[in-house]
């Protein structure tokens, strides 16, 4: 069903790339909406119980887009290093496909909600979230992507370097 990487040289592990998620600070969804087209969004995710969540508005295109087909992909960049000598870049970049359900559980949203408070607010403390929740919680939306496939990827220039600090 999901296409081989052709490069395998250059292919990371299946943990390597989850990791790249759990990382990154942002990934870009590609959803596809009801008229068929492609729609690419920044989102901030979190890895929580094997799914990734994020969380946004009520209502939206995004939204529209996920109710129309759950089919997902994301995409996040753990490095990007311009090589301006050698025409390149020096980068390493998970991709996931999956597919995402809003989420109705008050409980999994709660955890979701305090994985995503915990990567990217970790000093704010409970009473903290709590008056977050509070405020916030009804306006908000959290969405959970099942991940059906994973691979990363990096730049022939970092598998060379490797290569040779691996023969030094």
């Amino acid at each position: 069903m999901f296409r081989p990487m052709r490069r395998k040289r250059q292919l990371l592990g299946e943990d390597e790339a989850l990791d790249m998620i759990r990382r990154g600070s942002h990934g870009v969804l590609a959803v596809v909406d009801e008229t068929g087209y492609p729609y690419a969004v920044p989102i901030s995710p979190v890895v929580y119980d094997g799914r990734v969540y994020f969380h946004c508005a009520k209502s939206g295109h995004k939204l529209d887009a996920i109710r129309a087909c759950d089919r997902v992909s994301l995409c996040v960049v753990d490095r990007d290093d311009v090589q301006p000598a050698t025409f390149s870049t020096h980068y390493r970049s998970a991709i996931l496909f999956g597919r995402a359900r809003i989420v109705e559980d008050a409980a999994e949203i709660l955890g979701a909600m305090r994985a995503l408070a915990a990567k990217y607010s970790p000093n704010e403390g409970e009473a903290a979230f709590q008056h977050e929740m509070s405020t916030e919680a009804p306006a908000l939306c959290v969405v959970a992507i099942e991940i059906e496939h994973l691979s990363g990827k990096q730049a022939k220039g970092l598998v060379k370097s490797e290569q040779q600090e691996e023969n030094t």
